[in-house]
């Protein structure tokens, strides 16, 4: 069985974890937030495009 959820969604519900269960203020939240798409904009995007494909396929395994 496949679940496909959009990555904002995975990242919105460990964002609210961490503001509810951990005490991390939403401040911090907003400004990693910010600093991400600050990133996907400079020359380090293709890097982080590429670590995180293989974070995905580390996770889902080998196919077939």
């Amino acid at each position: 069985m496949t679940v496909s959820l959009p990555l904002v969604v995975v990242l919105g519900f460990f964002a609210w974890g961490a503001v509810k269960f951990l005490g991390v203020r939403t401040w911090v939240v907003v400004l990693i937030a910010l600093f991400g798409f600050y990133l996907s904009q400079t020359f380090l995007a293709p890097a982080i495009e590429s670590g995180t494909r293989s974070g995905v396929d580390v996770i889902n395994g080998p196919h077939g």
